[in-house]
């Protein structure tokens, strides 16, 4: 009986000490997620880029702002879990559809003031707004990404 409850100890530290690693699985992170709140530990947010959902974009010249783009996005959570903000890529192109401007931009840079939390939960919606300095004239297409 003491070597049983040995090893469920050792099977719970375990599970304890890799529950970074574990709970970024879906057949683990249910168990993990029960177990955290029964001890009170925190799981990191899921990650899982390619279920945001980008529901309505655009990029447009800021006419008081000469080389200024405006770029609005909104997009959702798909994931069955909550998601920690996306890394959101913008990608500019030229009428030759030359790529003529890439970047990633963190949450903080995108988000300005929103309080919303630090995840979003599935099925969340969100709609963020920024501007960013014109990369070359003529911009005429453009690509979201998550990351």
């Amino acid at each position: 009986m003491a070597v049983a409850g040995l090893a469920l100890l050792l099977a719970l530290q375990l599970l304890l000490s890799q529950r970074a690693e574990l709970a970024a699985q879906a057949r683990w992170r249910p168990l993990l997620g029960a177990l955290c709140t029964a001890l009170f530990c925190d799981l990191p947010p899921w990650h899982q880029p390619e279920a945001y959902a980008m529901l309505d974009r655009s990029v447009t010249p800021r006419p008081e702002r000469p080389g200024v783009l405006h770029v609005n996005a909104s997009f959702r959570n798909d994931a069955r879990w909550a998601q920690a903000w996306p890394v959101l890529v913008l990608s500019l192109s030229d009428v030759d559809g030359r790529q003529v401007g890439l970047r990633a931009f963190a949450p903080d840079e995108y988000r300005g003031n929103q309080d919303a939390g630090d995840v979003l939960e599935p099925g969340q919606s969100t709609t963020v707004s920024f501007d960013v300095v014109e990369p070359a004239p003529h911009i005429v297409a453009f690509t979201f990404d998550f990351q």
